[in-house]
């Protein structure tokens, strides 16, 4: 089946946008994957060819946006689209064990990356461990364990675009509740998708 046949949602340039992405989780191990698709991320992005559908610059009032734009039926990864409207972020929060490239299509992003200190059951203590703006064109990935980390559109008044690379579906997550210092809470999270308007 061609990508261009494949389920998700249609936008240009998205048979070269699959097919990089194949070509990089075929690489070997899951260092060797997550670098190569960031470098293949920063370079879609760049590419005058490939536009994201319409949809994923449009954001949702209350929360942040995720979009699922494919869902690979031959590697299991899933690309999800998300729309950060001016001041909207996550929680510190994990991937479930899973790999994850994130490349900032449109706009700016705050990542702050965790470490974990420490766990009593639903009590996990936590460490800021750096910190990054990340610009349009840009990409990083996670690898688990060190996962856990937290994202945020600081603007005032522009809204920004990040495309999300996991190594499977993720529909859930642990995410972290300020508790006392360096103290959260788990709480285990849904994560919906959000549909094309």
């Amino acid at each position: 089946m061609s990508p261009a046949a494949l389920p998700g949602i249609p936008f240009e340039g998205r048979e070269r946008f699959i097919e990089a992405i194949d070509e990089a989780v075929r690489s070997g191990d899951e260092h060797a994957v997550t670098a190569q698709l960031r470098g293949a991320l920063c370079a879609l992005i760049r590419d005058p060819d490939v536009h994201l559908p319409a949809c994923v610059h449009e954001p949702i009032e209350d929360h942040y946006a995720r979009r699922e734009i494919y869902r690979s039926p031959t590697h299991g990864y899933s690309v999800v689209a998300m729309t950060w409207g001016p001041g909207q972020g996550t929680p510190v929060h994990d991937h479930c064990g899973l790999w994850c490239v994130e490349g900032v299509w449109h706009g700016e992003l705050e990542i702050t990356q965790y470490e974990m200190l420490d766990a009593e059951g639903e009590r996990c203590r936590f460490r800021a461990a750096g910190g990054m703006q990340a610009g349009t064109g840009s990409a990083g990935s996670l690898i688990p364990p060190h996962e856990y980390h937290s994202i945020a559109n600081a603007s005032a008044d522009r809204v920004a675009v990040s495309v999300h690379i996991y190594q499977a579906p993720i529909e859930h997550c642990c995410k972290f509740e300020p508790v006392d210092g360096e103290w959260y809470r788990r709480v285990d999270a849904q994560l919906p998708v959000d549909h094309a308007a």
